[in-house]
């Protein structure tokens, strides 16, 4: 990152410290977390938040219907979707990334089979095809991270053909080439750390998109397993009381407001400091 100035602005700060305080809650959940997320207490079911209860309740945010400890769920639900955005992100953007390359660079056959099937994925609608691979192949986090990476690679692929296009017509990569540099060589000693910027922005905003699908397919009943606590997971067990039990769902819901939030105030803050055009990255 060379040349790049990478201090924080007020946003990417903020970003960050929600980022810090989530990645926090993912590690140490089990020292955090006041009860077990799937201790069940039947005699105390859908008991309201602390400051709202009567004195002496030992649940912060209030219990589901099943008496669990609802900010307990939250602080173990973290894992359940920094793990899959992490997972899904890393595979997309390995698969996306190499295919991309090859087809900008070696162009012709490669481009054209791997960019035709760049816009069939794109023509399909993402949560359509999300939830026919979730049918498909049942609920579970191994299988959300594999429909995420099918379906969200696309996105690395077209960014890396086009940055490839034109950084191999740069004189250094010809003059690799004239020098006898290998093929595998010239792409990832050469080409790819040229394009990693544009990547590693979309990479971090993708975090926080894949934690919002996350969230949607389990509040659809398609994400992780029931026993699995999980953001998602909640609003949809939430949504039948909400009208009496508003904490069921406000609490989730914000969880996942906030994470969201703080991924992308960090790719903001990646796009403005490693693009030279927007004119701070110098």
């Amino acid at each position: 990152m060379k040349g790049f100035d990478l201090r924080l602005d007020f946003k990417g700060a903020i970003g960050l410290a929600i980022l810090v305080a989530i990645a926090v809650c993912a590690v140490a959940a089990p020292w955090l977390a006041p009860h077990d997320p799937n201790s069940q207490d039947l005699l105390n079911t859908v008991a309201p938040p602390t400051w709202a209860a009567p004195a002496g309740a030992s649940h912060l945010l209030g219990t589901d219907r099943l008496g669990q400890d609802i900010l307990s769920r939250i602080i173990y639900g973290s894992r359940v979707s920094l793990v899959i955005a992490f997972a899904s992100v890393a595979g997309s953007a390995v698969l996306g990334t190499v295919l991309g390359l090859v087809a900008g660079y070696f162009g012709k056959i490669a481009e054209n089979v791997i960019m035709r099937l760049v816009d069939i994925v794109l023509s399909i609608p993402f949560i359509l095809l999300a939830l026919v691979l979730m049918s498909v192949l049942g609920s579970s986090l191994v299988n959300l991270v594999i429909a995420f990476v099918a379906v969200r690679w696309v996105q690395y692929a077209r960014i890396a053909y086009a940055q490839t296009l034109d950084v191999k017509q740069r004189d250094f990569v010809l003059a690799c080439r004239a020098s006898g540099v290998s093929q595998i060589g010239i792409l990832f000693r050469h080409i790819l750390p040229n394009i990693l910027g544009p990547l590693l922005v979309v990479a971090t905003l993708e975090l926080g998109f894949v934690i919002l699908m996350e969230s949607g397919l389990s509040f659809l009943g398609l994400g992780a397993p029931p026993e699995v606590p999980s953001w998602g997971g909640m609003l949809q067990e939430g949504r039948a009381l909400i009208n009496i039990a508003w904490w069921l769902t406000t609490f989730p819901g914000l969880a996942i407001v906030l994470t969201v939030m703080g991924f992308n105030f960090v790719g903001d803050w990646l796009r403005d400091r490693l693009d030279p055009r927007m004119g701070t990255g110098r």
